[in-house]
């Protein structure tokens, strides 16, 4: 009897040394990630934020060295920066608006099990997720429509994301429908119980989806090399890519002539502090919706 508690003793030390080992190598793992992701975007804003003599003497930087907001003043200063910014604003904070509104009434409907050709409909859904109609046709289309060098290029064709679609419809079909009953049987329209009941439930999920969305409108370049011609109608991306990969100052409304001879900018703290400028919104604004993303990830995976 002893010998056998004594055995499933040592079997319990060894499960418990053998989850402290595979904890450790799982934060070590985390770690060595975390270290990968924040290295590099603490060097570019240290870059922006230092001298150029400095960023050649210390190679790698984490802390800014003889700090200085020259370059962010130089970034500012041609006006293209700004423009490209509001463009960019407008696009995320109106195509999200629209894409949170056209997903949510259109999951709302293929939740109901009344609607007609339900699942008819559905398929057509699906099949964007599994074939693309092509860079040429896509293009095409925008052309005949008369959207090329518009904003609406930029937001109509991504306006509705079969996956959140799909996402919000299964939330909506967790909720009993016996509060969708109720709400008939005291007058409630379909437009009231959608907007009075339906979407303060699912608040969390639907800021969960706004927040991909957002990501997705405000990191947006492929359309825009493609749809937007004009540099005066370039988004925030596009004006980064010229002035990072293309070393190209005059898309800032610049020109390196106006570099030359500064002690405190250079192209390299040029384009970092560009970069900054890209990435700063969500990173300030992110904090304050993680908890929305949390929420709406737990809430996901709770209800299926």
């Amino acid at each position: 009897m002893l010998t056998r508690i004594f055995r499933i003793e040592e079997t319990r030390l060894e499960r418990s040394e053998r989850s402290r080992v595979a904890q450790v190598l799982i934060y070590a793992a985390l770690i060595l990630f975390a270290l990968i992701s924040i290295v590099p975007i603490l060097h570019i804003i240290s870059v922006s934020f230092s001298t150029p003599n400095a960023v050649t003497r210390a190679g790698l930087m984490l802390l800014p060295e003889e700090f200085t907001l020259d370059s962010y003043q130089f970034v500012f200063r041609g006006g293209a920066v700004q423009r490209a910014f509001m463009i960019t604003l407008f696009i995320t904070v109106v195509g999200t608006s629209l894409s949170l509104l056209t997903t949510t009434m259109a999951a709302y409907a293929l939740s109901r099990e009344d609607l007609p050709g339900r699942n008819f409909i559905m398929i057509f859904i699906i099949i964007p997720l599994v074939f693309s109609a092509g860079i040429i046709p896509g293009y095409m289309l925008i052309r005949d429509l008369k959207l090329i060098n518009s904003v609406w290029a930029m937001i109509l064709p991504a306006m509705i994301n079969s996956f959140y679609l799909i996402l919000m419809r299964n939330f909506f079909e967790t909720i009993p429908t016996s509060l969708v009953e109720s709400a008939r049987i005291d007058g409630a329209g379909e437009f009231t119980i959608l907007f009075r009941i339906m979407i303060p439930l699912a608040l969390p999920a639907m800021m969960t989806i706004g927040l991909f969305y957002a990501i997705a409108y405000w990191n947006e370049f492929f359309r825009g090399i493609f749809y937007i011609t004009d540099p005066q109608n370039w988004p925030l991306q596009v004006l980064v890519r010229n002035v990072v990969v293309q070393a190209d100052l005059n898309e800032l409304g610049m020109s390196n002539r106006d570099m030359y001879g500064s002690q405190t900018v250079n192209q390299l703290t040029i384009r970092a502090a560009t970069i900054v400028v890209t990435m700063a919104p969500f990173a300030i604004l992110y904090p304050f919706l993680q908890r929305f993303f949390i929420k709406g990830i737990v809430l996901g995976a709770e209800k299926g």
